[in-house]
């Protein structure tokens, strides 16, 4: 069973060439519509719904929704994160990464700004660390500061190095424009054909946290190298975990996950085939 609240941050990727198996491309969007194709055909009950409190039991785990609850002898956390949006409305958001110029994340889609003119808002070591990273792909990087500047003299000489521009902030406004985002600060005002926020990130571990797992000091959960978190039969993967933050990274997580979860359950009592009353052959 999965229980997902329907705002995979997969969803911010208007097309992406970085993952095996699709050589011309694929939306988010796409991507997670045959993911869960795949998930049904194998018998997956797929929920739309947000958990708002899990809790230990002597079967397994609880969890609980707003209008109902669910039983489980393991629960795979696979909660992720949310970026920090700039100051900007839902409609020009939405329409920016439709078109493809408000992008998220430069490990997936980097490829996709090849050669053109890029922003990224942010300030301190984050924003520096994205505009050195985009900088393997076009020699157009300008880093917008969304507050006051916060560059000390080192990150300067990293930004020389790379012969990335500086903006001051704080900014003023952000427009769609046909050809790009407009970006205004009070000096001065841009058009960028891609624009990278840098604003960091929420990190949902929440859930994780209130049965005792353990959390990096920015919110991450730990696992081990199966993907256990420090609570029995409770994994995570993906995102919400330290790592990289890539999709075919989450894959491979939660493939180690899912195996690791199967043979801990048969270490309780054999896993014998038919699985349930309800296993049913492939195709069926």
């Amino acid at each position: 069973m999965l229980i997902d609240n329907g705002h995979s941050r997969a969803l911010l990727i208007p097309e992406s060439h970085n993952l095996s198996g699709f050589p011309e491309g694929i939306s988010g969007r796409d991507y997670l519509s045959l993911l869960r194709e795949h998930a049904r055909f194998y018998g997956a009950a797929l929920i739309q719904g947000r958990i708002e409190d899990l809790q230990k039991t002597p079967e397994g785990f609880a969890a609980h929704s707003t209008n109902t609850s669910f039983a489980a002898r393991s629960v795979l956390l696979a909660t992720g994160v949310t970026n920090k949006r700039p100051d900007i409305d839902d409609d020009t958001h939405a329409k920016a990464l439709g078109r493809g110029h408000l992008r998220y994340c430069p490990v997936c889609d980097g490829y996709e700004v090849s050669g053109q003119n890029v922003a990224v808002i942010g300030t301190g070591d984050r924003a520096v660390c994205e505009a050195e990273f985009l900088r393997s792909y076009t020699e157009r990087v300008t880093i917008i500061s969304n507050t006051a500047d916060d560059f000390d003299d080192d990150l300067r000489r990293r930004l020389g190095r790379i012969n990335a521009a500086i903006r001051l902030g704080p900014i003023t406004a952000i427009n769609l424009r046909e050809n790009g985002l407009e970006v205004a600060t009070a000096d001065e005002s841009e058009i960028y054909d891609a624009v990278y926020p840098a604003l960091g990130s929420s990190i949902h571990s929440r859930l994780a946290k209130i049965l005792g797992a353990s959390a990096s000091d920015d919110g991450c959960i730990k696992v081990d190298r199966h993907q256990r978190t420090a609570v029995k039969q409770l994994y995570a993967a993906g995102d919400v975990v330290y790592g990289l933050d890539q999709i075919s990274v989450c894959n491979g997580q939660a493939a180690i996950a899912a195996v690791t979860l199967r043979n801990d359950l048969g270490e309780e009592r054999p896993l014998l085939w038919p699985l349930s009353s309800g296993a049913r052959s492939r195709g069926s």
